[in-house]
């Protein structure tokens, strides 16, 4: 087993099998990962039709995608509200590191990061740091 990498409180993750790439929040309060998405239909062969988007202000960056369902779950949010969510799995690529994690499929078009990376994704390859923002990825100009 590799030795687990830090990480910092948020840091860029990419989702090399959808092309995809986010500045992700690691959040160790939150079991399972999250990302953004709209028009989550479950579609036949148990398969399910989601749309990614990608910045909080630029729709026309929405990537439409579908994946097999690997899991349905009744999840609680940090708010008390418990919604059911389809769960699908892909490869993370973190600070060199690939990983197969399960995320959900959710509205987060309120909260500022696209994607919640959970204790799930975490455990056993990544050691978050909360004291520092992207400390095995660079923070490009104008992130905030």
């Amino acid at each position: 087993m590799n030795e687990p990498i830090t990480i910092g409180w948020r840091e860029w993750a990419r989702l090399p099998e959808w092309d995809l790439e986010f500045r992700a929040k690691a959040d160790t309060g939150a079991r399972s990962s999250a990302i953004d998405c709209s028009e989550i239909v479950e579609i036949p062969g148990d398969r399910v039709r989601f749309t990614v988007r990608v910045s909080r202000n630029k729709s026309n960056q929405n990537v439409t995608l579908e994946a097999p369902i690997a899991k349905r779950k009744h999840v609680r949010s940090s708010t008390g509200h418990g919604h059911d969510r389809f769960f699908v799995e892909t490869t993370l690529l973190l600070a060199g590191r690939e990983k197969k994690i399960l995320v959900s499929l959710t509205c987060r078009k309120r909260m500022i990061h696209r994607m919640l990376l959970g204790r799930e994704a975490l455990a056993g390859d990544f050691l978050v740091d909360s004291n520092v923002d992207h400390w095995a990825t660079p923070k490009v100009k104008g992130d905030s």
